[in-house]
């Protein structure tokens, strides 16, 4: 499309103020996208108290669906050791353990980096709740018997872009370790 063609189907208008703005005056970019830009961003708080504490655990269940599914192999072992691990942390129904589940594999599967993740975790997860979620990832790990090397991988890659120290992550292996020989 030519220049001209481009400034012949748009209007100039002048505001109030007596600038001039080239936007089309009759097209689906007026009022109707902005009201459909408030709708999208608007109706997601209910609640603004809850959303960070929804995000943040479906940030940590994403990262160990991560774990759990790196090996190409999410078995019942490892479902188990999931839906424990979110069960002990975050004191839900088997109903809200069972859609988070479904909605951090979900989220998983979407995800373009473990960035938007991680970015979430370190805003609002204090340096314990970050050691715990690497213990927790070690659970998963070793939940099905064998250690993988890509879980170990994906965990020391999270637990890099959480700021763990490299002592914090050891120690949390050797944790869900010695947990893992208990069961």
């Amino acid at each position: 499309m030519t220049q001209q063609k481009i400034m012949a189907q748009r209007t100039m208008a002048t505001s109030v103020e007596g600038k001039h703005s080239y936007f089309p005056q009759n097209t689906q970019y007026g009022a109707s996208m902005i009201k459909k830009l408030l709708d999208f961003f608007g109706d997601k708080e209910e609640n603004p108290d809850t959303l960070p504490e929804h995000a943040c655990r479906l940030a940590s269940a994403a990262l160990l669906v991560e774990v759990a599914n790196i090996d190409n192999h999410f078995d019942e072992k490892e479902v188990n050791a999931l839906l424990r691990i979110l069960d002990e942390n975050f004191s839900l129904t088997a109903d809200e353990l069972q859609s988070l589940r479904e909605e951090a594999q979900l989220s998983r599967d979407n995800a373009s980096s473990l960035h938007e993740f991680t970015a979430l975790i370190n805003q609002h997860f204090n340096p314990l709740e970050k050691y715990q979620l690497t213990v927790n990832m070690w659970e998963i790990a070793f939940a099905d018997g064998s250690l993988d090397k890509y879980e170990e991988y994906i965990i020391r890659r999270v637990s890099e872009l959480l700021y763990v120290s490299h002592s914090d992550f050891i120690r949390a292996k050797q944790q869900a370790r010695a947990k893992s020989t208990e069961n």
